[in-house]
Order: structure tokens, then sequence, then C-alpha cells
């Protein structure tokens, strides 16, 4: 068994205690102490890092019979051994762990939503609740009320007791385990029971942002950050709108209207693309059909390598081509080297995907299709004339 110093002291970052067994595990070794202020992966929160006798520990685990496994890259010297904490990764642990604690007694404060899940990320950190719906206006009030919370400094205390002794006293979430338990106390706000390491006054979280919300299964996923994670996220949204700005030319307080004035003359230019396309492709169509005429009663097979030619455009003036009866297309981009292969629909002619796959096997292309139309695309943009005669061999 192995005592753990981070139950009554979070903020405890070097501590001493003996080896009780140093066993290489792979290309790891698995330590483990009588005494310990590393915290492992338990109830959403992550593992400390830090170091062991100056070796770094890579992992803190939960063993067996209430042991705590360390895995470190080298062996542990026997004896007497030096713990280290990585004091900023516990800060920033602490201060997402407790942010959670408050944002979720705040959620049943103030709408009754309960937390059914929480987890503490590389960046984010999550908590899923369980509401009927949950609009902005709840993530603005919890938000702020929230806040007030952390601004007021509460004091948050750890208390041991009895599953019995802590339901007696109030906690948040019944307790089914035996034995003595540990609980988190927030004054005036919150008692969870809880294992994980958190910060002595709520003011040291310093700030809760909430980021995003969405809905998962059944519950609502929050995303949000504190402490520095937030003043990091804050610094971010700042630069990106400032780059936006810059971009814009305009203010801050301006992006959001110049970017959806942009936004709305980019999809009117789109529209007008678009039409232009359809006239052009029509004009080009009427144009390839008069200058490769049909010729007995044979398939009227049109090829043609087109310049500046996307690959929806070529599907749009193939479209137009095989409008009329008994017509192959063989159509090419030489800016792009999109490939289309087409022919009227319902003609008892060739597999258009069929004569794509087998025509760019020949030139290291990739693509294929249906009967009556298939696309791909080469590298070599030189090739897409030997592409096209290639296709007119196999029809």
């Amino acid at each position: 068994m192995t005592e753990r110093l981070y139950y009554s002291d979070s903020f405890l970052r070097e501590f001493d205690a003996r080896l009780s067994s140093c066993v290489q595990d792979g290309e790891r070794w698995r330590v483990t102490l009588d005494r310990t202020a590393f915290y492992p992966t338990s109830g959403g929160q992550p593992h400390d890092l830090g170091k062991l006798g100056g070796v770094p520990v890579l992992e803190v685990a939960d063993g067996e019979e209430h042991e705590i496994v360390h895995y470190t890259s080298a062996e542990v010297p026997e004896g007497d051994v030096r713990g280290e904490i990585d004091w900023p990764r516990r800060l920033d642990h602490m201060q997402q762990h407790t942010g959670q604690h408050l944002l979720s007694a705040v959620f049943i404060e103030l709408f009754g939503f309960q937390t059914v899940s929480f987890h503490l990320g590389r960046e984010l950190s999550t908590i899923d609740l369980n509401a009927p719906s949950i609009v902005l206006r709840h993530l603005e009030e919890a938000e702020r009320r929230t806040n007030e919370i952390i601004l007021d400094d509460r004091v948050v205390s750890v208390r041991f007791g009895t599953a019995q002794e802590l339901a007696e006293a109030g906690i948040r979430k019944k307790v089914e385990r035996e034995g003595v338990l540990r609980a988190i106390e927030i004054e005036g706000v919150d008692r969870q029971p809880c294992g994980g390491t958190h910060l002595a006054r709520t003011g040291q979280a310093g700030l809760l942002l909430i980021r995003k919300i969405e809905r998962r299964r059944e519950a609502w996923r929050i995303e949000f950050v504190c402490g520095y994670r937030a003043l990091a996220a804050a610094r971010a949204d700042y630069a990106t709108l400032t780059q936006a700005a810059s971009l814009l030319s305009c203010g801050i307080p301006d992006v959001p209207a110049i970017l959806g004035k942009t936004l709305e003359e980019r999809r009117a230019q789109h529209s007008a693309m678009k039409r232009l396309e359809e006239r052009l492709a029509g004009h080009e169509s009427r144009a390839l059909l008069v200058s490769n005429p049909a010729a007995g009663s044979g398939a009227r097979v049109i090829s043609a390598a087109i310049e500046d030619a996307s690959a929806e455009y070529l599907k749009l003036l193939a479209g137009k081509l095989c409008a009329e009866a008994t017509v192959v297309v063989l159509l090419a981009s030489r800016s792009s080297g999109h490939i289309v292969f087409a022919q009227t629909k319902g003609f008892a002619g060739g597999d258009m995907g069929a004569l794509m796959r087998e025509t760019l096997k020949e030139f290291g292309g990739k693509g294929g299709g249906a009967k009556d139309f298939a696309q791909g695309s080469v590298a070599d943009l030189a090739k897409v004339e030997q592409v096209l005669a290639r296709g007119r061999t196999g029809i």
C-alpha cells in the first residue's frame, strides 16, 4: 500500500520516500514507493510527471493492493528516493479540476443539470451534462456565476469520512464505496467526493471560459478552460481577431459584419460564375458537336483537351454533350490533368468506368466510375493528349 501524500497536500512539490521495488518492464521500469506525491491517472484527471531520484517519470497508475506504480525511463537506485513533481503540469491540472467542480456545481445550482462525466485533456477539459436542452443563456449565466465564485476567492478544503458521514454533510454525489473516503469542499458552493488534486482557494483558478458545446448521445458536452489555459485561449483569440481585422482592413469590432458582407459577396460571385460556366459549356458543346458531326449509324466520338477546365466544368460539358443521342465523350483538362469519359445514357456502347481504369493504368493515373460516366486524373499534364488518344482506341 502506498501512502498518498497529495490527499492532504496537493501543493507538495518535493518529497522523500523509500523505494519498495524497481522492476524493468519492457523499455521502462516499474517503480513503487512507500509514499508518493505523484497523482495516478484516475477520475478523468491525467497523471503527474516529474522525477524520482533524478530519473524522469513517464507515467503514474494505480496498481494492485492500493499501490501507486511509477513508470520511469531508467532504473531508480535502492534506498531513499527524492521525488520532484512537474509543478506547472500539476498546477494546470489543479486549475482545470477545481474549475470543473465549480462549473458542475453551478449548473446544478442554476438549472439542475447534473454532470455525468468529466475529462481533463491536454488543451481543453470537458463535462457531460444530463439536460433536456442547453442554450446560450445557460452557458453565459453559468460562466458568469462560476467566475463570481472564483473572484470571491473561497476556501477549497479536504475532508475525510465514511459514505454515510459525507452524505449527512450534503455531498453532491452518492458514493457506494466503503471505508474512509476523501471529499473536496468549496466554501458555500460544493461538497464532492474526489481523489484528485485541487487548489487551496478558488481565486487560484484565475478565470474560467466556456469554449464549445455539442450534443453527445444523451448528454451535452461542454468544453472549458481555466487559469493559464484561459489566458492562452484569450490571447490566441485576440491574435486571430487582430489578424482577421488586418486582412479585412477594419477594426476588431467590425470583423463579424465585414466578414458577413464578404461571404455574401463571395456567394453572389460564385453563383454568377456558375451561370457563366453554364453558358460557356452550352456554347462549347455546340461548337464541339458541329466540329464532330455524326457519321453513319455508329456513335459520335468527341475528344477534346481543354485549357483551364476544372473537374466540375468537364463534368458539366460532358453532360451537355451526352444529351445528344449516341455520343461518346472523352475530355481532359490541360491545366489540372482531370479526365472525364462519358456516353449518352442508355447507349449500348462500352463501359466508361472500365475504359477509364484501363487507360489510366498505363499513365500512372487514378480513376473509375460507372458504365455511362467515369472520371480520373493524371499527374503529368503533358500526357493528357496521350490519355485521350489511348481512350479512343478502346471505344
